[in-house]
């Protein structure tokens, strides 16, 4: 489904326990630790920096800004937002950029060569299709679209110039910690999967004050069902997404509900939602979020006949069933205690990382998230392919489009959420808040993830 990974084989139980002697499974899985081998994100020095704007300054785009200014990859030349308040916050985590509240001026810069959108979704069309036809690589927000012509408008227009990067911000994509999850999920070691729980409980209102009330209608366009993909999109886009991607299958259907428990202040999206997305052959993901209640946070867990997986802050735990299979390197793995249940630790070998039990710093915790990891590819992959072009057309021009493409297409990508996955899981969400709105089941037909 990733266009731009590595193509992760599917794996059985046999080839998974037929990789190497005991002693290479306690290298790759085990040990004190489970250490995950390196990602080409994690060993690779730091290469040029890219010359990029942000566009969209409010509470996300700060975030994504602060954790560029942290990565050597980036250099931010031009942040951007039509409301000044927020340049004026953002401005202390980019102060040599440019400032500007029209984005059409950071396309007409030449010497910019990557955006990052970071706008309300329904705003995200206009500015990728324009930021694409200026010729700048694109990392867009995810969810890639508040509705299903938008999501498939950005698709196409991507397919259409697959000279740049386009990447989508499902930052699970490019997560080493969960890409390393992957094998535990597609060998069997859970035997088989069963069904998917997800979760995100905050207690805040989600609303934004301005002394300006036509600013503050806009800043709170996540309040409007007309603009808003609600709880189920806006934050369940991610758990969402690495369900199929970890079940490596597309959801059939949405089933959901909603209501206002607690934030009657004029609203009319839901604080309060629970949504099943249906997989084929009865396998579901529950998922459900509310602004009400912060109890128990945010996590997934992934059900097999034999063992469950917990996510939970960028960590990850193997609960066995006492009836499952010993595979045999799960007697020397680190163990915890949960309550009642003793989980495995499953934790990527990160070479930044830091000891479980040792305190991070600020800069550790903002460059080892899922968000870190997600920007970092991007810039890569950015700087890959503009100087892979660039030595192409010194060589041989630009009047060979076929041949240029063709030679980008070689170029090594890290793992990232493309166009397709971003159409995919739009469309997830969208149909999902549509079943949330409406109380019901929704199918959704297999075409809608397609492009011509």
């Amino acid at each position: 489904m990733n266009q731009n990974d590595s193509k992760t084989a599917d794996f059985n139980r046999r080839d998974f326990l037929k990789s190497g002697s005991l002693a290479s499974i306690m290298t790759l899985l085990g040990g004190v630790e489970l250490m995950a081998q390196s990602s080409p994100a994690e060993t690779a020095v730091a290469g040029p920096k890219v010359k990029v704007g942000v566009i969209g300054l409010g509470g996300w785009g700060r975030e994504i800004l602060s954790t560029l200014a942290h990565l050597p990859e980036a250099e931010v030349a031009v942040i951007c937002d039509t409301y000044p308040a927020f340049i004026r916050r953002a401005s202390n985590n980019a102060p040599g950029a440019a400032q500007t509240g029209d984005y059409k001026t950071i396309l007409e810069n030449h010497e910019i060569k990557a955006v990052i959108v970071a706008t309300p979704t329904h705003q995200h069309k206009d500015i990728v299709l324009a930021a694409i036809q200026a010729g700048k690589h694109v990392y867009c927000e995810a969810p890639m679209a508040g509705s299903l012509e938008d999501a498939r408008a950005i698709a196409a227009a991507a397919k259409a110039n697959q000279h740049l990067v386009f990447q989508v911000g499902l930052q699970y994509r490019s997560d080493p910690q969960r890409h390393f999850l992957l094998p535990f999920i597609r060998s069997g070691a859970i035997g088989r999967p069963t069904f998917g729980r997800a979760q995100w409980h905050r207690k805040q209102s989600w609303r934004a004050t301005s002394p300006n009330p036509e600013r503050e209608k806009e800043m709170n366009w996540r309040l409007d069902k007309s603009l808003s993909l609600g709880l189920v999109g806006e934050m369940g886009v991610h758990p969402i997404d690495q369900a199929s991607w970890y079940f490596n299958t597309l959801p059939v259907a949405a089933s959901g509900f909603g209501a206002i428990r607690f934030w009657s202040d004029g609203r009319d999206v839901p604080d309060t939602v629970q949504a099943i997305i249906e997989f084929p052959k009865g396998l579901n993901l529950v998922y459900d979020a509310t602004l009400a209640n912060s109890f128990d946070a945010e996590y997934e867990t992934l059900y097999g006949s034999d063992a469950a997986v917990m996510m939970r802050e960028n960590k990850a735990w193997m609960f066995k069933e006492v009836d499952s299979p010993l595979l045999g390197w799960e007697v020397y793995a680190a163990k915890e205690t949960f309550h009642k249940e003793t989980g495995i630790v499953l934790r990527a070998g990160a070479s930044k990382s830091v000891d479980a039990d040792q305190p991070q710093t600020a800069e550790q915790k903002l460059t080892s998230t899922p968000l870190a990891s997600s920007l970092t590819n991007f810039l890569r992959n950015s700087a890959d392919v503009t100087a892979a072009a660039e030595d192409f057309v010194a060589s041989f021009g630009a009047d060979d489009r076929a041949a240029l493409l063709e030679h980008l297409a070689g170029v090594a990508r890290r793992p990232s959420a493309g166009y397709l996955e971003g159409l995919i899981s739009a469309v997830t969400v969208i149909k999902a808040n549509e079943a949330v709105l409406a109380g019901k089941r929704i199918e959704i037909q297999p075409e809608l993830y397609e492009l011509a």
